[in-house]
């Protein structure tokens, strides 16, 4: 099975720049002007364009938590979209 996220965006090259250069992800295809197709870590990430900016806050872990021997940080990408990252509690 294949689990792709598709995220959103109105600048499909600064959006692909940043989650190659905060994830890691590579680009695997691009259909220009509607699609950009990124993967890494098992992971795969479209980013689809649309023209209205994001404009509610995401529903996904809101601050910081401690949880299951890790510590969760809210970031956000260049569009404001939030995500999480996580480390190994000490």
């Amino acid at each position: 099975m294949r689990i792709e996220f598709t995220l959103d965006c109105c600048d499909l090259n600064r959006m692909a720049a940043f989650w190659q250069s905060a994830a890691g992800f590579v680009v695997d295809g691009v259909i220009e002007g509607r699609y950009v197709a990124l993967s890494g870590h098992g992971v795969v990430l479209t980013l689809q364009h649309v023209e209205e900016a994001k404009s509610v806050k995401n529903r996904m872990h809101p601050a910081p938590r401690q949880e299951f021997g890790q510590t969760w940080y809210v970031l956000a990408d260049p569009e404001g979209n939030e995500f999480c990252v996580a480390r190994q509690s000490v």
